[in-house]
């Protein structure tokens, strides 16, 4: 890499370093002297669409929904039985991420349903491919951010800190990554039960399930805690059944294989996850991600007695997943940071969503 890529890898890190001290001395302010929810809803939305004016950030995921969406918009093809490298003269394979292009895709039957309208939508035009997915990222956050205020008793403060912080900002609308998307269903739900609508909240929570994986483990410590109605689990069922008959209609029944990567990904050490960096001190990353999957074993078996007994700690569920996960990347960030904001009374829970956002600020960063 040259000299003037490393300038540029340093300029951004000491910017958004400077904006995360900004953003934390904000928070502090908030904490102390409220604002009106308009002036702080309005500086978020600022903040999370400001990205959008610039190229892709960090990441080239987008390419690789929009390639997967592709292999059945128009070759036909099933991205959870056929790697991108099967079709090398498509336009997204060339801009994809190299790691993904013989593995056939890890993202839940409604994401991949959604990325096959946006590759019908774009065409053959990368630009339009990553606008797409970066502005669907965009308004998903602008999504959680207000379904956060409206959760919280403190709703300006609740909207800053998910909002206002620039690590989430820089990979959704920067990035495009569909985490937001899911967050935004699970948060949904949240609200959907607080307004009593118990079959859609329950439906929403399928829904966040079929987009990636991940919301399932946030599912049970949810419904221990809530204690549903019937009607809950029948949005929850319904939702789920069909959706399962979605993707089997259009994927047969491949679309079970979508674990394998999921499961592959977490054999895998990240740079920045927690049992990498155990690594450095002597222990082997197996030792160290098996430890580490151990206590988060033993941690989730609390948490979910916790939520037996009323306390549904879904964000320090989330956190302490992030830390033990050995497939760790900055924008999983959001799967804490906004269950935090919601949940006011855990502050471990949100010390922690705000250290991982702080740590994960240099990841993908090439230095």
């Amino acid at each position: 890499m040259g000299g003037g890529d490393l300038r540029w890898s340093w300029l951004y890190l000491g910017g958004i370093v400077g904006a995360f001290v900004a953003y934390l001395t904000g928070l502090a302010l908030l904490a102390r002297r409220p604002a009106r929810l308009a002036t702080v809803a309005a500086v978020a939305a600022a903040i999370q669409l400001l990205p959008l004016a610039g190229p892709v950030l960090l990441s080239t995921d987008v390419y690789t929904y929009w390639d997967y969406g592709r292999l059945q918009a128009v070759h036909g093809a099933d991205p959870y039985d056929v790697p991108p490298s099967a079709y090398p003269d498509d336009p997204a394979y060339a801009v994809m991420g190299k790691a993904w292009r013989d593995t056939t895709s890890a993202y839940g039957p409604a994401f991949t349903l959604a990325s096959e309208g946006v590759a019908a939508a774009v065409g053959d035009s990368a630009a339009a491919a990553a606008w797409a997915f970066r502005v669907l990222a965009a308004a998903a956050m602008l999504g959680v951010v207000a379904l956060a205020a409206f959760l919280a008793r403190d709703r300006p403060l609740a909207a800053a800190f998910v909002g206002w912080n620039p690590l989430l900002a820089v990979h959704f609308a920067g990035g495009g990554h569909n985490d937001a998307w899911m967050m935004a269903c699970v948060l949904g739900a949240l609200a959907l039960a607080r307004v009593r609508r118990p079959v859609l909240a329950g439906g929403a929570w399928a829904v966040a399930v079929a987009v990636k994986w991940i919301a399932g483990v946030f599912l049970p410590v949810h419904a221990l805690a809530a204690r549903p109605p019937a009607r809950w689990w029948v949005g929850l069922v319904g939702a789920a059944g069909a959706l399962v008959g979605a993707a089997t209609w259009r994927y047969g029944l491949d679309w079970l294989e979508a674990f394998g990567p999921v499961a592959a990904n977490l054999r895998e050490q990240a740079k920045y996850s927690i049992p990498h960096r155990l690594a450095g001190l002597g222990i082997s990353e197996h030792t160290a991600a098996l430890i580490l999957a151990g206590l988060f074993v033993l941690a989730y078996l609390w948490l979910l007695w916790q939520a037996w007994r009323g306390r549904a700690r879904l964000a320090l569920t989330a956190g302490l997943l992030l830390a033990a996960t050995s497939w760790l990347v900055p924008w999983y960030a959001v799967w804490a940071v906004p269950l935090a904001a919601v949940e006011e009374d855990d502050r471990p829970a949100r010390v922690l969503a705000l250290a991982l956002s702080a740590y994960l600020l240099r990841d993908a960063v090439r230095l």
